[in-house]
């Protein structure tokens, strides 16, 4: 899906956006499986970003990580669950034509209703269904 985003009165680009849906614990406590991603496709990646990428093994299976760093021309990539290594400690920085996208927002699926049908437990979680992705803080370093 094509949107088209103006700068003011400078330049007018396309923003390619698109949904994604998390299915492993390896982006654990951020991702959680069932979660979904508003995705920016050729966005700018900076360290701290969530990406989704191609698995440098295996081509056809898309994974999401957190870029850390640059390191000899690609990015060195992490998941956020440290018990999960199917990352760059696994497989080495990740070239840049495997970076598929940026991920924006995460969208949290509702809590279902309580067993009397009421909407007080899945109207309380709302305010976090949805959150931007990028983090504040430059702690999070290769290792």
């Amino acid at each position: 899906m094509g949107m088209r985003a103006r700068v003011p009165g400078i330049v007018r680009r396309t923003m390619r956006l698109g949904l994604a849906e998390v299915y492993n614990p390896s982006m654990l406590p951020t991702l959680r499986p069932g979660d979904r991603l508003l995705l920016s496709y050729g966005a700018r990646v900076r360290a701290g970003d969530v990406v989704v990428l191609r698995h440098p093994f295996q081509h056809d299976l898309l994974i999401v990580k957190r870029a850390v760093e640059r390191r000899g021309g690609g990015w060195w990539v992490v998941g956020d669950n440290p018990e999960v290594t199917n990352d760059s400690r696994e497989f080495g920085a990740v070239p840049d034509g495997l970076v598929v996208a940026r991920a924006l927002l995460r969208l949290r699926p509702p809590l279902r209703a309580g067993a009397q049908g009421s909407r007080v437990p899945a109207l309380s979680g709302l305010p976090s269904s949805v959150r931007p992705l990028r983090l504040r803080s430059r702690r999070f370093r290769a290792r």
